[in-house]
């Protein structure tokens, strides 16, 4: 999908969004906290000035959530970061504005998955011009050890707001997003997947809208059953081990492949510890290391990091 010249609509459109992804940090954080009653998510307000502003979030050495952030960021910019105009060249030199929420949890239980989500509105103007618009967004899924129940609560979740707008979405969405969060270097996926989208300005604003916010929405349907589900299993160091290694593959994705992070610190507008903040807290990688064979790990490989259907039903 590439996003084609259209008008934004008049009103307060960018005031209306922002004001939905303020309002839904706060749920998230707030249905977070009250799974992690031993730590709390800190507030930093930030301000570059002219360049925009945000609220990045943070939870960290809770007994759920062994680090934890979700940001809301609205930056602006007199021309478009290269990473934004490979797909548009023609965009090249105009002015931006972004804002959007973006929030990864790494649990402190290898049982529990890790989670990502964000959803963002791309304006970018020239003057005398018109303007482009588009949305992006989506959430995925990374667990460490493979549970078929949670890969389907995660994916149905998801595909059941899709299929109110336009029964197409899911499998385009979910096809984007295994190509998506695939670690080239590795020849493997990140996680399990979920839905991703970008460049998304299709049926007019007003069905975009509905349609991100509505995902958004969908987010802690689709996780918070799983962390209830997984928060209390036992574990021994043997699994935190494999979970470390695994967060590995997490850190190598988002500092070579992942868009936001090279938009952020291409931009010029954004704040390093926001980009930054979706790194894991303890992180092992170990030399040519292969899971043995018949064992829990090696069926994370086997079963669960391939192409799968998980909302067939």
């Amino acid at each position: 999908m590439t996003a084609k010249t259209k008008k934004l609509p008049t009103g307060n459109t960018n005031t209306s969004f922002k004001t939905f992804l303020l309002a839904l940090q706060s749920r998230i954080c707030s249905e977070f906290e009250s799974l992690d009653e031993t730590s709390r998510f800190c507030t930093d307000r930030w301000d570059r000035n002219l360049g925009g502003s945000g609220c990045s979030r943070v939870i960290s050495q809770g007994d759920v959530f062994e680090k934890g952030g979700v940001n809301f960021s609205h930056v602006f910019g007199s021309e478009m970061p290269p990473s934004a105009t490979v797909k548009r060249p023609e965009l090249a030199g105009r002015s931006f504005e972004a804002m959007g929420i973006s929030l990864v949890m790494h649990p402190k239980n290898p049982f529990v998955p890790t989670s990502h989500a964000n959803f963002r509105l791309f304006i970018s103007k020239q003057e005398g011009g018109g303007s482009v618009w588009w949305f992006g967004g989506g959430y995925d899924l990374t667990p460490y050890y493979g549970f078929e129940d949670d890969c389907i609560h995660w994916h149905e979740t998801a595909k059941k707001v899709c299929d109110q707008f336009n029964t197409d979405y899911y499998p385009r969405f979910k096809k984007d997003c295994d190509e998506y969060f695939f670690i080239k270097h590795r020849q493997e996926p990140r996680g399990i997947g979920g839905i991703f989208f970008d460049d998304f300005n299709e049926e007019g604003f007003d069905n975009c809208y509905s349609l991100v916010c509505a995902l958004a929405d969908s987010y802690l349907e689709a996780y918070i059953p799983i962390v209830k589900r997984r928060m209390s299993e036992p574990f021994e160091k043997c699994h935190q081990e494999f979970q470390q290694y695994r967060r590995g593959r997490y850190v190598e994705f988002n500092l070579a492949y992942d868009r936001g992070t090279v938009f952020g610190l291409q931009s010029g507008v954004g704040r390093i510890e926001s980009i930054l903040m979706s790194l894991p807290p303890t992180v092992r990688w170990v030399y040519d290391w292969a899971p043995a064979p018949g064992t829990e790990e090696s069926r994370l490989y086997t079963d669960f990091l391939v192409p799968r259907d998980w909302a067939a039903n």
